[in-house]
Parts: C-alpha cells; sequence; structure tokens
C-alpha cells in the first residue's frame, strides 16, 4: 500500500490529518539528521496501530512531499 505524506517539520504540535492514502503529518522536530522523518514515521506508526518497521520512505526523503509505503 503506497501512502502520500507531507512532512511539516518545527510544529508547535505533533498531529495527523488526512484520509486514507493522503496524510499531513506535523512534527516538533527540525529537518536536520533525518530527525523529522524518523518522527514522523513513528507518528504514522501509532495513528495506523502498525510497526515502524513495515514503514518506508519510498520518494522524496529530503523533501516534504513524500511517498511512503507499508510492508
Amino acid at each position: 500500500m503506497l501512502i502520500k505524506v507531507k512532512v511539516i517539520p518545527n510544529s508547535k504540535k505533533e498531529e495527523i490529518t488526512g484520509e486514507k492514502d493522503s496524510f499531513e503529518i506535523k512534527v516538533k522536530e527540525k529537518p536536520l539528521n533525518n530527525m523529522a522523518n524518523k518522527a514522523a514515521v513513528a507518528l504514522l506508526s501509532s495513528f495506523l496501530k502498525i510497526p515502524t518497521g513495515k514503514i518506508r520512505i519510498i520518494k522524496g526523503a529530503k523533501k516534504r512531499n513524500k511517498i511512503i509505503k507499508i510492508i
């Protein structure tokens, strides 16, 4: 399953908005050393109730708009 995600770093609070296959994820971490991506994956895994090991960023690792694959 592929999901389109827009990650917004440096947010005041962490939240997920969106539906089914398109999400907007706000994280508190800065976009340095892959910290925002890790926080986004962790937040998405808790939201979808699946382990973080089953979530992979397959496109857009250094951009705000990403495509994530759920194994």
